[in-house]
């Protein structure tokens, strides 16, 4: 007895694929700074000192007086020797009438009058320190000092980004395949 006999062949079938990987690129480029410091305000405010010299009295030390002081040293010295004068023509009189109590009183007079003492020398030292008056007034400074505050500008950057998706091709090469046959 014959038995048949299924006889089965297969091809297995082979898949081709292409692949383009797909490419990402991404950047991120920095932030955009600007930064910017104003000069600070500086203001200063200053009062002159004051000096004042007086000379007035180390002046008229050395004789450089002013034409009102000379008036008015004149005219001192004028009322001074009339009341000299007159307090010496009085103590005359004086002795005048004592002239009953004897002696010379008239020769001694004419004396006293006729031979005056002997003047001073014309010799003294000028220039005393103590004539020079002075006066300071300090002057002032001001300082006013303000600081600025710095300007700061950031701009963040978008980051670049490029994408290419990938892409898969397949193909069957060959294509699977099943064959049956029958034998007697």
């Amino acid at each position: 007895m014959d038995i048949q006999q299924l006889q089965i062949q297969t091809t297995n079938g082979i898949l081709d694929l292409q692949i383009i990987k797909p490419t990402q690129e991404i950047e991120q480029p920095r932030a955009t700074l600007t930064q910017e410091q104003p000069a600070a305000i500086l203001e200063i405010s200053t009062t002159r000192p004051r000096l004042s010299v007086d000379t007035t009295e180390a002046r008229a030390e050395i004789d450089l007086k002013s034409i009102r002081r000379r008036n008015e040293e004149y005219a001192q010295l004028g009322r001074q020797g009339a009341m000299q004068g007159i307090g010496r023509r009085a103590q005359e009189g004086q002795q005048l009438l004592q002239i009953e109590n004897g002696g010379n009183m008239i020769a001694n007079l004419a004396k006293q009058n006729g031979t005056p003492p002997p003047a001073p020398l014309g010799i003294r030292f000028v220039g005393n320190k103590s004539g020079v008056q002075m006066s300071i007034q300090p002057g002032t400074t001001d300082i006013r000092f303000t600081p600025q505050k710095p300007i700061t500008n950031v701009q963040v950057n978008k980051p670049v980004h490029h994408y290419t998706p990938g892409k898969v091709t397949g193909q069957m090469n060959p294509y699977p395949s099943i064959q049956i046959d029958v034998k007697w």
